[in-house]
């Protein structure tokens, strides 16, 4: 599928259905395609885990230019996959289709401390997306990590994405992402107010872990209609109109592992060969060192029931995240297996993973979950992950985990940190490379038009 022959679509005509009724609730995320998680993500089995995703029915996929590679390698793999070559095994491979997966994607954050919310950066990173992925529309976009800029930046950028959603059909739904749920809050209900449209969608990362509970504390521990609940993140969300809100980062960005997070540089961790290797994350991850130790005290409680904590970590934000998500109202439809309808609402979350092996742990998990809450996918959830599991997990969380924790439970780092500076400079808000990658498309914009004015 050249790039050079891609065609960009015209504006709908039709009315968009609501997102709660097309977002998948289980996507693949990327951000593990880039050297924050892994040393080498070129040579991570990337092609393999989004075909085994596809195959597994996991048909969302999130990634960010800010993921170093990740969209290029997201990209590559997709079109591998609607591109097939034949082999003597298989000499009529059958083609995906661009219709059957969900593409989400982020713009704004250009570097670690450097952000372009202008609308000039923000259509040439979204047409620079569009290249990297090869595809001609985006599901949805993301504003990344909005905390970092101030409100009017925020409004400005979603401002330019809904134009480049209504006059150019490039994408079609929009949305915020960040770290701290109240400003994630705040700004949804701006946003509203200024324009009198809700975002479609929003994405929040951290806040709903073991550790971490705070986009909807009311709902924990199996509280149903949470009292006192008019301050909560999750309850101002849905109040200012937003559709659906996903959780992503239920490893706290590899806080919950069995390895967990070196308090410094100079502690090694254990590889899966048995070697000393550093940590990708000792030298980005912003939690402070107490944190990382007392997070160290739950992997080996759970390695001494037999467990390990990413896993008791991840089934239970995904079980307990399709039920409050559903019972606050910003969840996503779950197709029905056997007919053309759709059942009640479960919280949709978005996974990353470094390897086809935990990709199909969580597929199992989340499989699991769905059954305990009665709801069902395609295909027959493995036993293992049923009530027994369940009822497992949630007893290790509540009474053995988070005792534990003590004061560091529901704790969240500030962000951005003290001294946070934007590098990039006002002069240089907007402008974009000359890399062909704005002419390109408009001269295929000019073309289509071209086409469209001789076929009337």
């Amino acid at each position: 599928m050249g790039e050079n022959t891609r065609i960009p679509p015209a504006a709908p005509s039709s009315p968009r259905p609501p997102i709660h009724t097309v977002l998948p609730p289980l996507l693949l995320g990327t951000a593990t395609f880039n050297t924050q998680y892994v040393a080498d993500p070129l040579s991570m089995p990337y092609r393999d885990i989004v075909a085994s995703a596809i195959a597994l029915g996991v048909n969302g996929f999130d990634t960010s230019p800010y993921y170093g590679p990740s969209e290029v390698l997201l990209g590559s793999a997709l079109d591998a996959l609607m591109n097939p070559t034949s082999s003597a095994s298989n000499p009529l491979p059958i083609p995906l289709q661009r219709h059957q997966f969900f593409l989400v994607t982020k713009a704004g954050r250009v570097a670690g401390d450097e952000f372009d919310y202008s609308p000039a950066w923000i259509k040439y990173s979204i047409l620079r997306s569009l290249q990297r992925l090869h595809t001609d529309h985006l599901d949805l976009v993301y504003m990344h990590d909005v905390e970092f800029v101030s409100p009017a930046e925020v409004l400005t950028a979603v401002r330019e994405l809904r134009r480049l959603r209504d006059e150019e059909g490039v994408i079609r739904y929009v949305g915020i992402s960040g770290f701290p749920a109240d400003v994630l809050a705040d700004l949804a209900e701006m946003i509203l107010a200024e324009t009198g449209e809700p975002l479609d969608a929003v994405l929040s990362y951290g806040h709903f872990t073991v550790q971490n509970r705070r986009l909807a504390l009311p709902w924990v521990g199996g509280q149903k209609e949470p009292q006192e609940s008019a301050k909560s993140a999750l309850v101002r969300l849905k109040q200012a109109g937003v559709d659906v809100v996903l959780n992503a980062s239920m490893l706290g960005m590899g806080l919950l592992t069995s390895r967990g997070i070196p308090v410094d540089a100079g502690t090694p961790v254990i590889g899966d060969d048995g070697e000393e290797i550093e940590s990708p994350f000792v030298k980005w991850h912003p939690s402070p060192p107490e944190l990382r130790l007392a997070c160290k005290k739950l992997a080996d409680i759970a390695a001494i029931a037999g467990e390990r904590l990413e896993s008791v970590s991840l089934r239970w934000s995904l079980q307990e995240w399709a039920r409050v998500g559903a019972a606050a109202g910003v969840g996503v439809e779950l197709p029905s297996p056997t007919a053309r309808q759709h059942l009640e609402r479960v919280g949709a979350a978005v996974c990353g993973v470094t390897s086809s092996l935990e990709l199909e742990e969580t597929v199992a998990e989340w499989r699991g979950a769905l059954s305990c809450l009665g709801k069902t996918l395609e295909g027959k959830p493995d036993e293992n992950y049923g009530p027994l599991r369940e009822e497992k997990v949630l007893q290790l969380v509540e009474k053995e985990l988070w005792p534990v924790l003590g004061e560091w439970i529901d704790f969240a780092w500030d962000s951005p940190g003290k001294g946070f500076v934007n590098t990039r400079r006002e002069e240089d808000k907007g402008r974009v490379p000359d890399d062909g990658i704005i002419s390109a498309y408009a001269a295929r914009k000019a073309g289509r038009m071209i086409a469209e004015t001789s076929t009337r």
